[in-house]
């Protein structure tokens, strides 16, 4: 069952989500792409299933996020998420198409940017992902930029993530994210992740080390009036990790892979992390599912120390 919240934008909080605002409670917005478009049924749902746990399991609330018949959806039930875990042909939604398919009714799943604007809307302040997207290598030819990095700038949600994607230029990625103002933290690391891999080979813009920090720093920024969000780098457990020497090598071969395929625009970063399942022998996947739940549970401890 589901509560509608507005008679002019077809949105929905699920019962746990329309019960955890009304009394306060801390709660975890959750993309939806990583279950439509990150990997097959029924793996795509066990995962999902595990990260909701974990971020109740730390005395938050979790709200899965995405757009079902063109109904804005703050929250799944575990009938409607293991719905969306079998849809076939969901849309990817990002700022440019998430009022489309509102607007034509149709079934779209949550990419990080909007996660952050149906958060927002929703007055949730802390999201948890994989990783974000950001500037694509070869971006000079390209103009490939992902729409990850402007939602930064201008919507007010705490993004917890392993770091821009290493497919990723990361350097080019970390200045645009300065040019607009986005703090960057890496939590308890004085170098920024590279998604699987826990070094990306440079020095994090800012550290902080326990979730009180991360949140009296959000604080701090609310009292200022600054806008924007804020990214937290949360590097994958070392014991999950793969390094990126080796890393490098396999993101080598998949762009090489991509290039003499004519990949481009939005299938880039899917088939990107197909190829890099198979020339991994399933060892990315393995620390994919394996961060994704490490950066909810700090995502909760950050939104349960945002509440005190």
């Amino acid at each position: 069952m589901t509560r509608p919240v507005s008679a002019l934008l077809p949105m929905q909080y699920s019962d746990e989500v329309a019960a955890a605002k009304a009394r306060g409670a801390p709660i975890v917005a959750l993309e939806s792409t990583i279950i439509t478009h990150g990997m097959p049924y029924p793996g795509n749902l066990n995962m999902a299933r595990s990260v909701e746990r974990i971020i109740r399991e730390e005395g938050a609330v979790p709200a899965t996020i995405a757009v079902i018949d063109g109904v804005l959806h703050i929250g799944l039930d575990d009938a409607r998420l293991e719905a969306l875990a079998q849809t076939e042909g969901a849309m990817k939604l990002s700022r440019a198409d998430l009022a489309f398919a509102i607007a034509e009714r149709r079934t779209g799943a949550t990419t990080v940017a909007a996660t952050m604007i149906g958060a927002a809307r929703a007055g949730i302040r802390v999201f948890a992902t994989g990783g974000i997207g950001g500037v694509h290598r070869k971006a000079e030819e390209t103009f490939d930029i992902s729409a990850d990095l402007d939602e930064l700038s201008r919507t007010g949600v705490i993004v917890v993530c392993a770091g821009a994607k290493a497919i990723l230029d990361i350097p080019k990625t970390l200045e645009v994210l300065e040019t607009r103002g986005v703090p960057v933290v890496t939590y308890d690391s004085p170098v920024f992740p590279a998604f699987w891999s826990r070094d990306s080979g440079l020095k994090s813009p800012l550290t902080l080390n326990s979730p009180a920090a991360i949140a009296n720093f959000q604080k701090v920024r609310d009292q200022l009036g600054v806008d924007g969000g804020m990214l937290i780098a949360n590097p994958v457990p070392e014991a999950d990790e793969i390094e990126r020497e080796e890393m490098e090598i396999y993101i080598a071969r998949a762009l090489d892979n991509a290039e003499r395929d004519e990949i481009a625009g939005k299938a880039v970063t899917p088939y990107l992390l197909d190829s890099l399942f198979r020339l991994t022998d399933g060892r990315s996947l393995k620390t994919n599912i394996a961060l994704v739940e490490n950066n909810a549970r700090l995502a909760a401890e950050i939104a349960v120390a945002l509440a005190d």
